[in-house]
């Protein structure tokens, strides 16, 4: 207590003193009058001279904090505080925030040092997606049929191998050999049958976005690939969606910039957590007549209000689609706030490219297969586990106590015109 009073400003006025703290409620000033009055009694008139002279304030205080009255008042005003860090702060003495607000510099400098190290990321991340292109390469040709795999490089040891290998020892021999005979009679298709169009709809925060019409369209799709911006260019990466021929439309590559930056906001720099995604491009898709499935015809009819006529009018209204997802809303760029609508669309877009980046495109046979998504729900479970777990304790307690501007884009494939 002694410490408390030593860290506050008490100034003396007319045989009374104002506490660096003030009371809020009617009884605290009461109990202030009290000590005033109190403290007038008790001190000469010399004292209060002295009291004027900043060297005999530690003395004052001292007298002070000895009135049991005073002692009432400050530790009801103590006990009203809420125990917040910044409550806990503002009672801090001038000389510790100013140390407080050096320690906010420094922190400033270290996020703009943690800025570049990201920006050296994406150029580690640039030098080796050079490196997996030839791997990404052969796997669509793979997938595509244009080549196949050798024994060598099919060969794959599976966790029941074992199993599955002792259940065949024990097959009777006329089973082997119908299954043989049913084996060479089986279709072999050409490459890896609707591959991409697999990884969206076992994903289901692709298969959200996709409708019944778009599964035709997604059949044709060849190959995903990332390209990150060119060395000295502002942070940004394209998603290419590689098409065979087909009939909806002329593209073979469609496209999808996301333009990054990795500065601290200078507003808030404490918020920064690494590089993000400020804004997007899509591309123009050159549909085929009658083939756009962004958007719907309907008809109206429409009744004239002075013969009484009625004419029927068709007129094209948007409808759901993956295909959507190339005409991105654009981020505001004029200072004005977007509503919460947009901006929830917008960040879904963000995570959805930023998920295409990281997971689909390096991991796509395992998201085929199943197994990226079994890890990805087992992960989650672990999380929500923790989280049960966690308040279950809190619930634990509470019985207890019942008493969180790019300046140039990448070039961008001529098959696919910027929007």
């Amino acid at each position: 207590m002694q410490q408390i009073a030593e860290e506050l400003s008490w100034e003396v006025q007319e045989f009374g003193f104002l506490c660096g703290v003030t009371l809020d409620s009617a009884e605290g000033d009461k109990n202030i009058q009290m000590a005033d009055n109190s403290f007038s009694d008790g001190v000469p008139p010399d004292s209060l001279e002295a009291a004027k002279n900043a060297s005999n304030t530690e003395k004052l205080a001292d007298q002070v904090m000895q009135n049991p009255q005073v002692l009432a008042a400050l530790q009801e005003r103590l006990d009203s505080v809420s125990h917040t860090p910044s409550s806990y702060i503002e009672t801090l003495p001038k000389a510790v925030k100013r140390r407080i607000n050096a320690l906010k510099q420094l922190q400033v400098k270290c996020a703009h040092i943690e800025a570049k190290f990201y920006e050296e990321v994406h150029d580690l991340e640039r030098k080796y997606a050079a490196l997996y292109q030839p791997l990404f390469d052969k796997r669509r040709e793979f997938i595509t049929g244009d080549a196949e795999p050798t024994d060598a490089e099919s060969e794959w040891h599976s966790e029941n191998e074992e199993e599955d290998k002792l259940a065949g020892d024990i097959k009777n021999k006329a089973v082997i050999a119908e299954k043989e005979a049913a084996a060479a009679e089986e279709p072999n298709p050409k490459g890896i049958p609707e591959f991409w169009f697999t990884i969206f709809r076992n994903v289901d925060m692709l298969s959200e976005l996709v409708q019944e019409y778009d599964e035709p369209i997604l059949k044709h799709l060849q190959d995903i690939k990332v390209k990150f911006s060119d060395p000295g260019q502002p942070m940004s990466f394209v998603l290419e969606f590689h098409f065979e021929s087909n009939d909806y439309f002329t593209n073979s590559v469609l496209t999808k910039t996301y333009k990054m930056k990795s500065e601290p906001d200078k507003a808030d720099p404490f918020s920064f957590e690494g590089p993000e995604i400020v804004d997007c491009d899509g591309c123009t898709i050159d549909w085929k007549k009658g083939k756009n499935v962004t958007v719907k015809t309907i008809k109206k009819k429409q009744k004239h209000k002075g013969r009484g006529t009625v004419r029927t009018i068709t007129k094209q209204v948007p409808n759901d689609s993956f295909f959507n997802f190339f005409s991105p809303l654009k981020a505001s760029g004029d200072g004005e706030s977007l509503d919460e609508d947009s901006e929830f669309t917008l960040a879904s877009d963000f995570e959805i490219g930023h998920f295409f980046r990281e997971r689909i495109v390096p991991r796509a046979v395992l998201y085929f297969t199943g197994e990226a998504i079994e890890d990805d729900d087992n992960f989650e479970e672990g999380e929500e586990g923790e989280e049960e777990e966690l308040e279950g304790d809190e619930e634990g307690e509470d019985e207890d106590d019942a008493e969180i501007n790019p300046k140039k884009e990448p070039s961008q494939p001529s098959e696919c015109k910027q929007q």
